[in-house]
């Protein structure tokens, strides 16, 4: 790995979170990385260093946020890439979800991504640079039945970063969207995924598709080792790219998405465009 850079680092206690904190810190790089329970960062992390500073953080509140990013710039004088991966699953269809459940997940996925993104550039403005990368997933760009929720989260991080990259780029900030497919981290456990208290017995379809899933837990194609070190490989490029896909899954379910996006926009072309005014 080339020079050393301060990396801040979301949901850092366990999955991809996890494996890119040890892989920054075994390659000498300055990492701050939060979570919700400081001894579990710790515990996981297993490293005392004068180059890692473990954080105790609520996302979903934004002076707590602008604190601990303003504990990583003392700290390491700058913040060159912030990695907005903390975030849950939550499955059931809309009916099933209660308001309270249905915002705590947007809480965590799209606001305390906003929150992050909010009060660190500030600082990536001063220093002319940075590197924005945002956690999505493939549900945020083609979804499947039984999330429509955590779809609905997942998009937003899509949409925000689209136009974020344009909104800070004259201030040479990068900004890239990840968007990960099944790899085999916690994320199917009840640490990191909430299925719906309320279930409807109708919704058969539903059940049945995330019981498949759940089903799979452990059994998944993707190594969230190989995929920490593609993203952090993305964060040296000098262009990185505003999209990345990981894994075979997600670029097959991404191109499908395409090929259906195009028919679908084509078979009311003829409608679509016959919206002016005439005289």
């Amino acid at each position: 790995m080339k020079n050393i850079r301060t990396w801040f680092i979301t949901g850092a206690s366990k999955g991809f979170g996890l494996s890119l904190v040890r892989q920054l810190l075994e390659a000498g790089q300055n990492v701050a990385a939060t979570s919700r329970n400081l001894d579990a960062l710790k515990a996981a992390v297993g490293v005392t260093a004068p180059n890692f500073l473990p954080l105790e953080v609520d996302l979903s509140n934004e002076d707590n946020v602008g604190c601990a990013i303003h504990q990583t710039n003392v700290a390491f004088n700058g913040i060159d890439v912030v990695i907005n991966n903390a975030g849950y699953g939550i499955g059931g269809s809309i009916e099933e979800l209660s308001d309270r459940e249905t915002r705590d997940c947007f809480e965590i996925n799209v606001f305390g991504t906003l929150n992050v993104i909010r009060t660190v550039m500030p600082y990536m403005r001063a220093q002319m640079s940075g590197h924005i990368i945002n956690i999505s997933s493939i549900a945020g760009i083609t979804a499947t039945t039984g999330w429509a929720v955590y779809a609905a989260t997942k998009f937003s991080v899509v949409g925000l970063s689209e136009v974020l990259a344009q909104d800070v780029a004259e201030f040479g900030v990068k900004v890239t969207v990840v968007a990960p497919g099944a790899f085999r981290t916690n994320f199917l456990n009840a640490e990191s995924i909430n299925i719906a208290q309320h279930r409807i017995g109708e919704y058969s379809a539903v059940h049945g598709a995330q019981d498949l899933m759940l089903q799979k837990d452990g059994r998944q194609d993707g190594d969230p080792e190989k995929a920490a070190a593609a993203i952090i490989e993305l964060a040296h490029l000098e262009n990185p790219p505003l999209y990345l896909l990981l894994g075979d899954d997600a670029y097959h379910r991404a191109m499908t998405k395409l090929d259906s996006l195009k028919s679908e926009y084509l078979l009311n072309e003829e409608l679509s465009k016959a919206m002016a005014y005439h005289g």
